[in-house]
């Protein structure tokens, strides 16, 4: 069976490139999801990608995730650190999660060091760049079908 991933992007992602690039580069998150689109095909994933600034359209995404995906591979920027609905979000889904975070978080400023939505992650990767999401990507195909049967059959009840 195929695998899908939801690929989801918090605030201030729509200015990767721009926004302060000695910390998170120079490469555009259209070229990291056409970067992701292109290795997941590779890997037989199939994914969905989104970005928002928006804490309760994130949410939704998550709780159409538990519906519509295998996985879900999540950068939540800024929500990271302080945001409860979205890990609340994030304990409903039963696949894996994997969090992905461009800058290394644990060598930044104080208020950018403790992800509280890691608490809800299977996996957290962290100072890899854009290449994080590729990571992600692979850790979900070398995943055994048994971290995917949940959420098979939570997909068949629910659907």
């Amino acid at each position: 069976m195929k695998r899908s991933a939801y690929v989801l992007n918090g605030p201030n992602l729509n200015l990767l490139g721009t926004r302060e690039p000695h910390i998170y580069g120079t490469t555009t998150l259209a070229e990291v999801q056409k970067q992701c689109e292109g290795h997941a095909a590779k890997k037989g994933i199939a994914i969905s990608f989104y970005q928002s600034n928006h804490e309760g359209v994130l949410v939704d995404l998550i709780q159409e995730a538990r519906t519509k995906a295998d996985a879900i591979i999540f950068n939540p920027a800024g929500y990271s650190f302080h945001s409860v609905p979205i890990l609340d979000a994030l304990k409903t889904f039963e696949g894996p999660i994997i969090e992905v975070h461009i800058s290394n978080i644990h060598r930044r400023d104080e208020h950018h060091r403790h992800s509280i939505t890691s608490t809800a992650a299977t996996g957290v990767i962290c100072g890899l760049g854009p290449q994080g999401y590729i990571a992600a990507i692979d850790a979900v195909a070398a995943m055994p079908n048994e971290r995917f049967a949940s959420s098979h059959e939570r997909r068949k009840r629910i659907a």
